[in-house]
């Protein structure tokens, strides 16, 4: 699958562009706040109906408009598909796929995979556990629809019960039946989504793995283990367990949503003891591990974006990284860059195709062609 052409109108600083665009190695080169990183965000925001980097779609309108567009043109094999994106501050955001407007937007999700590397990543690392349970949710919900259904079915009902402990904390009242109303619902969902993640870390892994060590090729013993309170625990007792807890707090204290990847290099944990060398080789290897993954289960191979990839990464490191971008296995990549003439030197030996766009304040122009 690829994108073939992109019409962008007032999306952040990219005013007004139209795009014919190659289905092998897109380069996009530009001085830092030019609107490369924002370019990519287009062709997320057509596959996954957000921005990566901003949920809010009110921010991502161009300062001073009141509304943006994003078109795009997408072929897999024989098929032809047209995805149109719109956000205006009075309409709220449209959807749609060949002029048909979806009912829900969970409907779209998976059609059109992309996977995105960014120097944002590192969050994945260093922050907390929501967004290492949201990388893994996302690439489920590409090839697992009863999954989507059940992870947003569940984020409501924690919502619903939340609000009626609040509610119990706020009135001094206690109320044991209404409780069990979305303790019931709870018990239900917890194990289905707890056994889909499960079964996903015991696939993922070893494909983690091999791209790891390929783009490493050290001795370096990197982990991800998957910890959760359902793995030695049943959920209706731990609910039972731990009402007076909720009760104080106001909140679920246990569940799925508690879930955590714990990432380790030499069984010490890698946001203290990885260089950021390894910490880039580690999160690289993760998303190319993602892009397979969903390529295995949905038979698309997903549109890839680099954003700033060789950043932090010795020649190495660097090399092994290009080699694996230019052995075919990846469907359309996109590849950003300050430096033409640097970029040229690191895919030139491998003997890659591929066309280069230049970004001067958020207008782009195609140069060249290798």
């Amino acid at each position: 699958m690829h994108i073939q052409n992109i019409k962008i109108h007032n999306y952040k600083n990219l005013s007004d562009i139209e795009l014919d665009i190659s289905p092998k190695i897109n380069c996009l080169i530009g001085e830092n706040g030019t609107g490369k990183t924002n370019f990519l965000d287009t062709i997320y925001f057509l596959s996954n109906s957000r921005s990566y980097f901003n949920h809010i779609d009110a921010k991502n309108i161009l300062y001073g408009e009141e509304y943006f567009f994003i078109e795009g043109k997408f072929k897999n094999e024989d098929n032809y598909n047209t995805v149109l994106a719109n956000f205006s501050v009075e309409k709220n955001k449209t959807i749609k796929l060949n002029s048909k407007k979806y009912s829900k937007l969970s409907e779209h999700y998976g059609k059109f995979p992309v996977v995105i590397i960014t120097p944002y990543d590192v969050n994945l690392i260093l922050d907390g556990s929501e967004l290492r349970r949201n990388f893994m949710d996302t690439i489920i919900a590409q090839y697992n629809k009863e999954f989507l259904i059940n992870l947003i079915n569940y984020k409501k009902i924690l919502i619903q019960r939340n609000a009626l402990l609040k509610k119990f904390a706020e009135n001094r009242i206690f109320d044991q039946e209404m409780l069990a109303i979305f303790d019931y619902k709870l018990i239900k969902l917890n194990p289905q989504i707890f056994n889909c993640r499960k079964n996903f870390i015991d696939d993922f892994m070893p494909i983690f793995y091999k791209y790891y060590n390929q783009i490493a090729r050290a001795n370096e013993n990197i982990q991800i283990s998957y910890k959760s309170q359902l793995c030695e625990n049943d959920i209706e007792k731990l609910l039972s367990a731990t009402i007076k807890k909720d009760l104080v707090l106001q909140r679920t204290t246990t569940g799925i949503h508690k879930d955590d990847l714990f990432f380790t290099i030499d069984d010490n944990p890698l946001k203290k003891n990885a260089s950021q060398g390894q910490q880039k080789s580690f999160l690289t290897a993760l998303k190319f591990a993602q892009s397979d993954f969903i390529k295995k289960h949905t038979n698309i191979r997903p549109i890839l974006l680099l954003d700033d990839i060789f950043d932090k990464l010795d020649s190495n490191r660097v090399k092994n990284v290009v080699e694996l971008v230019a052995n075919n296995h990846f469907g359309q990549i996109f590849i950003t860059h300050t430096d033409a003439e640097k970029l040229k030197e690191i895919l030139t030996p491998v003997g890659v195709d591929y066309s280069i766009y230049q970004f001067d304040n958020g207008k782009i122009e195609k140069c060249s062609s290798n």
